[in-house]
């Protein structure tokens, strides 16, 4: 666990950068630094490691204050992965990532098997290990980062705006590899972020903090949506709050209709006829694209498109995007392997939607303990 105790960063000019900030990152959660310009979270991230020391206050570490490890030390004992990687150039990959178990006396071949492990882990292939950086792509660079970050196995890991500098594909994928990750090594980790989806997505629980490294909001991420804070809050996490609170509620509610699917030439009287439109399947029952009911086509050119989202794992507002895809506003719910197991229509979707539409419930604490886990 990582906590705060009254921690205030002020540098000589009398600058506040931090200002008397209290909270924990419990072990083995991502605790997620957010906010503008100027609120203080990279310099919250760099005192826990010592690159920047605090004025006041104590930051502990398992209840042992960092000022009283050495620094080099400290450091080594906690993953720390930047913007743009940060990788050696004149070092292959696989040197790279054993960058601290050499640090730390492991002999060659240790060290570099112990890279080899984390090189498949991050999702490269093991061919890469004998490249250098400028011969690989800005996301297997970052791959690489925390894969070198992970190298030691730390307890900690330490992560500054570690995706900001690549397109959004790539981003969303590394987000996604670093959340298969941790639901395997279950490290404490505190992140920092300027995007509040980033933050949502992320964390365990998400700190947001104003201008002057002042602390506005501690909570999990639902709780954060639901119920934000105060106007700053609120302004910070944007007008479309309530969309990305669909992010935590599952697809349980949402009923779903067995009897708008059609194959490529069947008759349209063979379904009900209260809905205008068909969700067109193959032979294995994968969807094709929407068709209107009256004008069902004989083979599967000349589709509508369509958006799905799978039953039972992914969430309403993955329900609600797949149905703003389509044409007849409706979701077409698939299983693990594709196939189709029914619709979601606009009514059903509106009934799910009023369902969630429930007064927030109160906050346990500005600073309280964080509720459920994101879902």
């Amino acid at each position: 666990m990582i906590t705060f105790d009254g921690v205030t960063k002020r540098y000589a000019d009398g600058t506040v950068a931090v200002d008397h900030l209290d909270l924990e990152a419990p072990t083995g959660e991502i605790t997620v630094f957010v906010g503008p310009s100027g609120c203080g979270k990279t310099t919250s991230l760099r005192m826990i490691n010592r690159m920047i020391d605090a004025s006041e206050g104590r930051i502990l570490l398992d209840g042992v204050d960092v000022r009283t490890i050495d620094p080099p030390t400290l450091r080594r004992g906690i993953g720390y992965v930047i913007q743009q990687a940060g990788l050696f150039p004149h070092r292959t990959i696989v040197d790279n990532i054993a960058t601290v178990p050499f640090l730390l006396g492991w002999n060659k071949k240790k060290a570099r098997d112990r890279a080899m492990e984390l090189l498949e882990r991050v999702g490269l292939a093991p061919e890469m290990a004998s490249r250098y950086p400028f011969q690989l792509s800005g996301g297997q660079q970052q791959r690489v980062g925390v894969a070198r970050a992970l190298a030691a196995d730390p307890p900690v890991l330490l992560m500054d705006e570690p995706f900001s500098a690549v397109d959004p594909v790539v981003r969303s994928s590394l987000q996604e590899e670093l959340l298969r990750l941790q639901s395997e090594l279950n490290k404490t980790i505190v992140f920092v972020t300027h995007d509040i989806d980033e933050a949502i997505k992320l964390g365990d629980r998400v700190a947001v903090l104003r201008v002057g490294g002042r602390l506005a909001q501690l909570s999990d991420p639902a709780t954060l949506l639901s119920d934000p804070a105060d106007d700053f809050v609120r302004g910070f996490l944007g007008r479309d709050r309530g969309i990305r609170r669909l992010s935590f509620i599952g697809d349980e509610g949402l009923r779903l209709r067995t009897d708008l699917t059609v194959r490529p030439g069947e008759a349209g009287e063979a379904v009900s006829g209260d809905f205008p439109w068909r969700a067109v399947v193959d032979g294995e029952g994968r969807p094709l694209g929407w068709a209107a009911a009256g004008d069902l086509p004989a083979k599967d050119a000349g589709l509508l498109p369509y958006g799905t989202y799978v039953r039972g794992k992914d969430s309403l507002r993955a329900a609600l995007d797949a149905a703003l895809l389509s044409p007849s506003g409706c979701a077409i719910a698939v299983d693990d392997d594709g196939k189709v197991v029914g619709v979601a229509t606009r009514e059903s979707l509106d009934e799910a939607m009023s369902a969630v539409a429930a007064p927030a419930q109160p906050r346990d604490a500005v600073q309280g303990t964080a509720g459920e886990p994101r879902g």
